[in-house]
């Protein structure tokens, strides 16, 4: 099996964290994006959308999505469990990995997207859309500085898929100068340990 990644964009890390931590080596097939080599036609093929990370089985099976990706490791090789033990385990992971997804990630994505231009050859960027989306990941960065005053990681007591997005999203908002305020003890707490982790340099 393969993945079709980009170093160094966010997602495919969250996919090459989850897997350090599982122990599972695949081989990465680098993809250009800012040259548009993910909407070629032989991508395209792979997934419609055209977005990376994509995960291409030994039979020519792709599944393409992050969470997709993880879902499919995490089932083909339970332990360490990553998204949880029990029905509250996964419904609670769950949840907080969407949350953290779509109120944090996917603004500092619309924010990178829509400030910056990166993109600007394939999308129309309204930056007003763009500064907003910033505010909203910043304020998120208080939601999650609240959680982890009662809870050593963001699910709760075991580390899990959710960390692992919420800390590529963290180290991917620095391009758009959002970061941890002086003010987020409890959070600065968890991003050192996450940030520890071995898998953190994948």
């Amino acid at each position: 099996m393969k993945i079709y990644e980009t170093r160094t964009a966010p997602n495919p890390r969250r996919v090459r964290m989850f897997l350090a931590e599982k122990g599972i080596d695949v081989d990465y097939v680098q993809v250009d994006i800012q040259k548009g080599e993910n909407l070629s036609p032989e991508m395209r093929a792979k997934n419609p959308l055209g977005k990376i990370p994509i995960l291409e089985l030994d039979d020519g099976t792709c599944i393409a999505e992050t969470d997709a990706i993880c879902t499919y490791f995490e089932a083909l090789q339970p332990d360490p469990p990553l998204m949880g033990k029990t029905p509250v385990e996964k419904g609670i992971i769950s949840m907080w990995q969407r949350q953290v997804e779509l109120a944090f990630m996917m603004q500092v994505g619309m924010c990178f997207q829509h400030t910056t231009g990166y993109f600007k050859d394939r999308m129309v960027p309204v930056p007003e859309y763009g500064e907003q989306a910033g505010i909203n990941a910043a304020k998120y960065l208080s939601i999650l500085e609240r959680r982890l005053a009662n809870n050593e990681y963001i699910a709760g007591d075991h580390f899990s898929i959710a960390d692992i997005t919420a800390v590529c999203a963290i180290d991917f908002a620095r391009v758009v100068k959002i970061r941890i305020r002086e003010d987020h003890t409890h959070l600065q707490r968890w991003y050192d340990a996450i940030t520890h982790r071995a898998s953190a340099k994948a």
